[in-house]
């Protein structure tokens, strides 16, 4: 009698080994990645100090001793470019953090809640009317230049974004029998938002936010070239490519390499964002 044996369950793949198979989401993930390692690890990896003067070096061109050469003020670019990463990866994580607590709470009080759906949808409808770039040099303008209010405008304007939607996700959800069956059994309302509805949102949310942080990367670094952003001391892509462009014709890495920069963090950002929308999207996912 041959003998039966018993197969091992099959284990569902995650969601990193299913997005590791996804070649172009992969490769952005592993750039992402070594972009934030290198900003974190900038203090110990830059050769030279990011604020130091050296008059004497200005202008420089990329050598060995200074890899993307100086800029006007004879500070090694390639260091200023590591650690103005630190600044806009910690800016843009901030901005996602505040945006999605924000625009999780607005969007599950006016999904679920009848009443309060007319006044949250008409106050997101009318900060989506503006522009996110004006819009945030406004709230800038208004609070002041820094770091922080920064991340309190970019947060602000991409917060109706993922409230919208939420508010979509949980529409749906609340109608669901699971959810009318807590409801019939007298779970508190909390409860149902977090345990029930939060759970099931939380795919086209995590897709949003990947998107939101490239699109903070983007809107700090335009503030920074503006002038209305971070402080000037503070080393950013935005003010690196805003000081380069005076010197466009004689000194074009000054701009290239932070440009560099932003294009590939952004663009990598992108691809993963992609990669998740069809992993996490059902009617995408079919076709994977």
């Amino acid at each position: 009698m041959a003998a039966i044996s018993a197969s091992a369950p099959h284990r569902e793949p995650n969601l990193l080994m299913r997005l590791a198979r996804r070649p172009t989401a992969f490769v952005g993930l592993l750039i992402i990645l070594t972009i934030a390692v290198l900003s974190i690890l900038a203090p110990w990896i830059a050769p030279y100090s990011p604020i130091k003067l050296s008059v004497a070096n200005r202008l420089n061109g990329p050598s060995l001793e200074h890899f993307f050469g100086t800029d006007d003020m004879g500070r090694d670019v390639f260091t200023r470019v590591l650690y103005s990463g630190r600044t806009s990866l910690t800016v843009a994580v901030a901005v996602v953090t505040l945006a999605s607590i924000l625009g999780v709470v607005l969007g599950l009080v006016s999904g679920f809640f009848r009443k309060a759906d007319a006044p949250i949808s008409r106050l997101i409808d009318a900060m989506m009317a503006f522009p996110d770039i004006l819009l945030a040099i406004a709230l800038v303008a208004a609070l002041g230049p820094s770091a922080t209010n920064v991340v309190i405008a970019l947060g602000l304007v991409y917060a109706p974004r993922l409230a919208r939607v939420v508010r979509a996700s949980t529409l749906v959800v609340r109608e669901l029998p699971y959810v009318e069956a807590a409801r019939a059994l007298a779970v508190p309302t909390h409860k149902i938002l977090t345990r029930h509805v939060l759970r099931n949102v939380a795919s086209p949310l995590l897709v949003q936010a990947t998107f939101i942080f490239s699109s903070s990367i983007l809107a700090e670094a335009g503030l920074s070239f503006l002038g209305v952003g971070i402080s000037p001391d503070i080393p950013t892509w935005g003010t690196m490519i805003s000081v380069g462009r005076q010197y466009l014709d004689a000194a074009p890495w000054i701009m290239w390499f932070p440009g560099g920069a932003i294009v590939i963090t952004v663009l990598s950002l992108q691809l993963v964002g992609d990669g998740l929308r069809d992993l996490l999207d059902p009617r995408l996912a079919k076709d994977i």
